[in-house]
């Protein structure tokens, strides 16, 4: 800690910091705007100006750049000094000088970093009378609108876009005093975090395309604490509502998870809330046959359903929220509820969860990973997988060269300083072992591609060589024992270590291999975390739920006389063969589908229930930390769309089964959950309960600024219809309610007077950049124990070995197009790939394959038509193909398979 005097007036603040962001943390308005938490300092845009006294006695002063200006003990500054406030409205006019000054049809108005920083700076008044410098706009692709009229030359985007995310395809071209952002001809933004730059860009340089396309002003937009329901991390997001319709997805800040930033898929994914195939209606009967029915008609229908046949079973989803799950599982019985993934995804959440439980090592926060200074990838594509992990991972490389940079006495904080003395190094400490190529092999100082029986060899090695107490590798060739060594030194070195795997090889080997290492290493005493991906949002909550596998499902329909099945949000046809799906909806007595959005399990059923997506109920997921964390409504109710467990608890009271037809709120359904899994006896903590107030009032969704709802309904009435009421969240459906702010897990959107932007995060945060006040969102479940003895997995795979004339199949995963319902949104559907076969030059030749023809791949006696495409890092023998694609088997992956020469394109 320092002590320094700002106008005179003495403030403990954190040594080692920048005195912009101790002076922001302290509650004090200054304008800035290159500078950004996550990005640090670099001094370029000149609006942070502050007076520094090199004593008490010194009135003449300096005019220095906060942000550039490290704390020093006993330093006296100013930041109302007349000089200051002159010359930073100064500086705002220059940069405001070739500004068109369109906020009335700027989609960035009212939420306007630059607006802000203009009134801040008292610049008020144009005298600039000349022509303007102009430019062309570019096509950016389907998420973001380019308007480079408006930039003020801050360098934010590049330094987020080049420095920050790893991307290449954005740029500054500059000719004299023209700077111009953008690509070098038009084009999709390649990067999976170009959706960022809507947040990042001060101005309204990049905008939300999809935002546009039904476009409202942003104090109009209903807003509620969310999360990301595309991956299985958790991510936080604020929801934006207008007219009934999900508007846009921005970033909300949890310190401990996506921080700042969130990837486009989590940011663009969300239209398949508006889209044409939302089931909005009950409907009953066959498919082609269906008749849409009321709520009372669909239950007395249910009725006749139910009450003949008490052989219900369930099945569950992990797209679903806890509550969901554990309503259904209540209603049919522990016997007879089935758990809505794949065998293979079952058994590798299985495998996951235990280790996770008995592990001695700490599951990682994304906020951790970054602050690794050494990471073991064990065949996990987390660029496709979990995106927002891999931009945790580039960060990492700050930490990796933390000592280099104390050496040179640079600041972490003196980006472009930091980032250029860590070029001095080859490459990071970080090993990826991978079936094929990822986007972050660009910064691994190690790469390993092989099969993943391969990749969990290596892993076992690395944990032999850490600890002779894990199981040796036999017949290890002398290159991969090199290699597991130089793994295991680098680990052994690093201060942080962190070892990353997951369900993407679909392999149990590798999922050990990575307990091993870090088993080791907590063995060894070395401050080890470990991160294990799971495929959706709420995977490891449905786990701790518990239930059978699906298989087991569909052997117990057959043999227990066509019971009635009520499926819970979840295509079945994603999770097990065509075939046996098929046969499993045929021979059921009934199907009870409740679900939010038509597929083929819907097409299947005897009853569609319209399900609530999560920008329309309230509930709970577990993330792939063990975090719990709430989601709220946004979308006021409907009619007929109802939350999963409602409709649940509507089936439950036809059948009179208690205490399910009791719950009357979301509270009690978490309640009795917290207190029948043991896993999730803290769930409530994740977010205060529907009786909390500020002040007695709730917490309002729409801003203050709102200018009213009343011409939503001006065709039925003149007059504001009266606001639906909300009994499961201490929410509001209006602008009335506490202004106060509430605590971290129920804040709606960022606003703080003055501070209309992004920026205005800043006031809800102890420390800029730090945790929020009174914690981050989310209670963790998991914690490792202190005295726990590392146990070592045993069984060491064979060495991969290719077969003759048939090919391992793997899946590869896509950040656009592997998710199910992202999907479903046209910004994701554009840059999602079309089917295809993966092979490596060498196999596509040995049966007279080239790029140019299609394939014919036999698995389990289906055949599919394919495109080839190579790959040279893929190793021989094995085949890849895009997961979650219309038509791809992903759920019988991986398996063995044969291929025959097609027809050339």
């Amino acid at each position: 800690m320092a002590t320094i005097f700002i106008d005179n007036r003495p403030y403990e603040v954190c040594s080692g910091q920048s005195l912009l962001q101790q002076c922001l943390t302290l509650g004090m308005d200054i304008p800035y705007f290159c500078w950004h938490p996550a990005l640090g300092a670099v001094g370029a845009c000149r609006q942070c100006a502050v007076k520094e006294f090199r004593d008490e006695k010194d009135t003449q002063g300096r005019v220095v750049m906060s942000c550039m200006t490290p704390i020093k003990d006993g330093m006296r500054i100013s930041v109302n000094d007349p000089q200051v406030r002159e010359f930073r409205a100064h500086v705002i006019e220059w940069l405001m000088e070739n500004h068109p000054h369109d906020c009335p049809i700027c989609d960035e108005g009212g939420e306007c970093h630059l607006q802000d920083m203009t009134v801040m700076s008292g610049h008020t008044y144009r005298r600039y009378r000349f022509k303007k410098r102009t430019f062309r706009n570019q096509d950016l692709g389907p998420c973001i609108n380019h308007e480079m009229n408006r930039c003020i030359t801050c360098y934010r985007c590049i330094r987020f876009y080049q420095d920050y995310a790893g991307g290449h395809d954005l740029r500054a071209f500059a000719s004299k005093d023209h700077v111009y952002f953008g690509r070098h001809t038009d084009g999709t933004l390649e990067s999976e975090f170009s959706g960022n730059l809507v947040e990042i860009c001060p101005t309204g340089v990049f905008t939300d395309k999809t935002l546009k396309k039904h476009y409202t002003r942003k104090w109009d937009l209903q807003t509620s604490p969310s999360v990301c329901v595309h991956c299985g991390l958790g991510c936080n997001i604020i929801v934006g509502e207008r007219y009934g319709k999900v508007r846009r997805i921005l970033n909300r800040y949890n310190g401990q998870v996506n921080g700042y930033f969130l990837c486009d898929r989590g940011r663009f994914g969300y239209e398949f809330v508006n889209g044409d195939n939302r089931l909005r209606q009950p409907s009953l009967g066959a498919y082609e046959r269906s008749a849409l029915a009321t709520k009372p008609q669909t239950l007395a229908a249910m009725a006749d359903l139910v009450r003949n046949d008490r052989r219900l079973i369930g099945i569950g989803s992990p797209r679903a929220s806890l509550e969901a799950n554990f309503a259904l599982k209540t209603l049919v019985g522990a016997d007879r509820f089935y758990l809505g993934t794949s065998d293979t995804d079952t058994h590798l959440v299985a495998i996951i969860l235990d280790i996770l439980q008995r592990s001695p090592a700490k599951i990682a926060s994304l906020y951790d990973v970054e602050r690794a200074d050494a990471v073991f990838i064990l065949g996990e594509d987390v660029s496709n997988t979990a995106p927002r992990l891999a931009l945790a991972l580039r960060q990492a490389l700050r930490t990796a060269f933390g000592g280099l940079l104390e050496t040179l006495h640079i600041a972490p904080w003196l980006d472009r300083a930091a980032r250029q003395a860590s070029t001095l190094e080859a490459a990071s400490p970080i090993y990826i072992a991978t079936p094929n190529a990822t986007r972050l092999d660009d910064i691994a100082r190690g790469l390993f591609r092989a099969a993943p029986d391969d990749i969990a060899r290596l892993g076992f090695a690395v944990a032999h060589e850490l600890s002779t107490q894990a199981p040796a590798v036999t017949d290890l060739t002398d290159e991969m024992g090199s290699r597991a060594a130089a793994i295991a030194a680098a680990l052994r070195q690093a201060s942080h270590p962190l070892i990353i795997s997951g369900i993407g090889c679909a392999s149990p080997a590798v999922i050990h291999a990575a307990a091993n290492v870090v088993a080791a290493l907590c063995e060894i005493g070395k401050d080890a975390q470990l991160c294990l991906t799971v495929a959706e949002v709420n995977s490891l909550g449905l786990a701790m739920i518990g239930g059978h596998r699906l298989s087991e499902a569909f052997a117990v329909v057959h043999e227990d006389g066509a019971p009635t099945v009520i499926v819970l949000e979840n295509d079945l046809y994603r999770r097990a063969s065509q075939s046996s799906v098929d046969a499993f909806l045929k021979v059921a007595g009934h199907v009870i589908v409740i679900d939010h959005t038509a597929n083929n399990t819907t097409a299947m059923a005897d009853c569609r229930l319209p399900a609530a997506t999560f920008a329309e109920g309230s509930g709970t997921f577990v993330s792939s930390e063990a975090r719990a964390q709430r989601f709220f409504s946004t979308v006021g109710p409907s009619e007929n769309v109802q939350e999963s467990w409602r409709w649940v608890r509507d089936i439950a009271a036809i059948c009179g089964s208690e205490p399910a037809s009791g719950w009357n709120r979301l509270d009690d359904v978490t309640a009795a959950c917290a207190q029948t899994v043991p896993l999730l006896h803290s769930i409530p903590e994740a977010a205060p309960n529907a009786n909390f107030r500020i002040v007695g009032q709730k917490i309002p969704r729409e801003p203050h600024r709102a200018s009213g709802r009343t011409a939503i309904h001006a065709q039925e009435h003149i007059s504001e219809h009266r606001p639906p009421t909300d009994r499961d969240s201490p929410f509001a459906f209006s602008m009335e309610g506490a202004l106060n702010p509430p605590p971290a897990a129920l804040i709606p959107v960022y606003w703080a007077p003055r501070w209309n932007s992004v920026a205005a995060t800043a006031k809800f945060q102890s420390e800029v950049g730090g945790p929020l006040r009174g914690g981050d969102p989310g209670v963790r479940l998991i914690e490792p124990a202190p005295t726990a003895i590392p146990i070592y997995a045993v069984e060491v795979p064979a060495a991969f070995q290719r077969r003759s004339q048939e090919w391992l199949v793997l899946p590869l995963y896509y950040v656009f197009g592997s998710e199910e319902l992202s999907a479903q949104a046209p910004a994701v559907a554009d840059r999602s790939p079309t089917p295809y076969l993966c092979l490596n030059p060498e196999d596509a030749a040995a049966f007279g394959g080239a790029e140019d023809c299609r394939v014919g791949l036999t698995i389990n006696g289906d055949v599919y038509d394919l495109p080839i495409q190579l790959m040279n890092d893929l190793p021989v023998g094995i085949a890849g193909l895009p997961a979650g694609l219309p038509g791809i088997p992903t759920a019988s992956l991986p398996a063995w398979g044969t291929l025959a020469r097609g027809l050339p394109l």
